[in-house]
């Protein structure tokens, strides 16, 4: 498998892994950072700068003064559909 196809199937699993987190640990939000961090079993550095820049970006989830929090977009793609709005 080539390098950069085994980089993108890593990435979709630990977005899918963030937002499973978020979504049954935390019933879609609002969450912590540090609470999502010990949840994934990572360093809340490395959830921020890691994770939700990218999930941030797609606007599957978004940052408010509670916590993190699931938007529709990041429950559809969670959950397997491909919003046509999104793509």
């Amino acid at each position: 498998m080539p390098f950069l196809q085994n980089c993108a199937m890593r990435r979709a699993k630990d977005d899918r892994r963030y937002l499973d987190a978020l979504l049954k640990s935390f019933r879609g939000g609002p969450a912590g950072v540090q609470a999502l961090a010990a949840a994934l079993h990572e360093d809340s550095d490395t959830v921020e700068s890691v994770y939700e820049p990218y999930l941030l970006r797609l606007g599957f989830i978004e940052r408010s003064p509670r916590g993190r929090i699931l938007t529709e977009h990041g429950r559809a793609y969670n959950s397997g559909e491909k919003p046509d709005a999104l793509f």
